[in-house]
């Protein structure tokens, strides 16, 4: 994670076409409108300095998953509407991403306007980093700032690529976020407490095992947690579990026992006989009776990990405790995030679960970084380099 980057600072941008990767794969409702435009508002600084120092910002987005083809729900279309209403100045949407009528457009767009191009992945050659697509999309700038922080785990043309042409800095957002995490991750203050949570215990084993270095705790809730217990041998139920992982679960609390670093797992629970909304919530401890599935922890569990929290001076949270989504099986992820929210220490959120959760608490505001990025996030927490940041460091 040690990355010094090139920053925005770093560049001429006046007079110049500045071409900036975005993140504003973001979610819409049936209609096509735009359900939260956080990921919109974070690219702000970066658009707005671009303008005020003279340079022409040209956008480039991903939105779904078009495999490809131009599909006409996924054009960046109601975006660019709303980046308009956010920036307060003239966003000019186009209908493609390269060609000559799209330089041409660019060339065209009075100053102070921001032009926006149109999804990448309705080319094959985003996602596949094709030699041409990346060279055609180079065309239209003069120098390449990438401000995707969502992205940058993928090699992709218009993340990487479009880097190793153009001269190529970081965006306001992306240093944020590596300032955030280099925090977390390379000097964090001590007591550092990680809480994981989620669906799938294999989506965070490495990161389990990469935090353990680090961390003086980790606190394991959600569907990741009856894997844990079921490798301890407790009664789980018909809950969750991931029988391939049982093995390397045990490995990963063997080394944390070998550490002496805890890893806390739940000590009672919030059950229901199906999963579904309306099911009746009934609390149980530590042994989940048959025909029952854990869908969140319960209060023993949310009081020991809200005192964890609050004694904490370095705080990861990755991933729900349960079904929050759900009022009966909300109040885990609740107390985790009013823990997280009341803790004085650094705390950083990422994951788009756990960010949807704090947001939707209206705890938002008191988390002291809130990621962008939810894959993103999890491949720094495991320790890999992002490919996207990785091409902007200082030669």
């Amino acid at each position: 994670m040690n990355t010094q980057v090139r920053r925005l600072d770093d560049l001429e941008l006046s007079g110049k076409r500045v071409l900036v990767r975005v993140d504003f794969n973001v979610p819409q409702d049936d209609a096509g409108a735009i359900t939260d435009d956080t990921r919109i508002r974070a690219a702000l600084p970066t658009i707005r300095e671009v303008l005020s120092k003279g340079g022409k910002p040209v956008l480039m987005s991903h939105l779904g998953r078009p495999k490809g083809k131009v599909v006409e729900s996924m054009r960046l279309t109601p975006m660019g509407k709303r980046l308009a209403e956010v920036l307060g100045k003239p966003v000019r949407k186009l209908d493609e991403c390269i060609g000559d009528a799209v330089r041409k457009a660019i060339a065209e767009a009075p100053a102070g306007t921001t032009v926006l191009l149109e999804n990448v992945r309705f080319h094959a050659g985003d996602e596949k980093a094709d030699a041409e697509f990346t060279k055609e999309l180079a065309k239209n700038g003069d120098v390449f700032v990438n401000d995707a922080f969502g992205s940058s785990h993928r090699d992709h043309a218009s993340v990487c690529g479009v880097a190793r042409i153009l001269p190529s800095v970081a965006g306001r957002l992306l240093e944020k976020e590596i300032a955030a995490f280099q925090r977390v991750l390379e000097d964090p203050e001590q007591p550092f407490v990680a809480i994981l949570g989620g669906a799938k215990v294999s989506d965070k084993l490495k990161v389990v095992d990469h935090l353990l270095e680090r961390v003086n705790a980790i606190l394991v809730g959600g569907g990741m947690a009856y894997t844990f217990l079921k490798a301890r041998d407790h009664k789980v139920g018909k809950s969750l579990v991931q029988e391939d992982q049982i093995d390397s679960v045990l490995k990963s609390l063997m080394k944390a026992e070998r550490m002496g670093i805890p890893i806390l797992l739940p000590v009672d629970h919030v059950c229901a006989e199906k999963f579904e909304e309306g099911a009746k919530p009934v609390e149980t401890g530590i042994e989940i009776p048959d025909g029952m599935l854990g869908l969140d922890i319960g209060p023993k569990t949310r009081a020991a990990y809200r005192e964890k929290v609050l004694g904490a001076k370095t705080v990861v949270w990755n991933g729900p405790m349960g079904v929050f989504e759900w009022p009966a099986f909300r109040a885990g992820t609740q107390a985790v995030a009013q823990a997280v929210a009341e803790c004085k220490g650094y705390t950083v959120v990422g994951g788009g679960d756990s960010v949807a959760a704090v947001e939707m608490l209206g705890v938002a505001k008191k988390v002291k970084h809130i990621s962008t990025g939810g894959g993103a996030s999890l491949e720094l927490l495991e320790g890999t380099s992002l490919p996207g940041i990785a091409v902007l460091a200082k030669r």
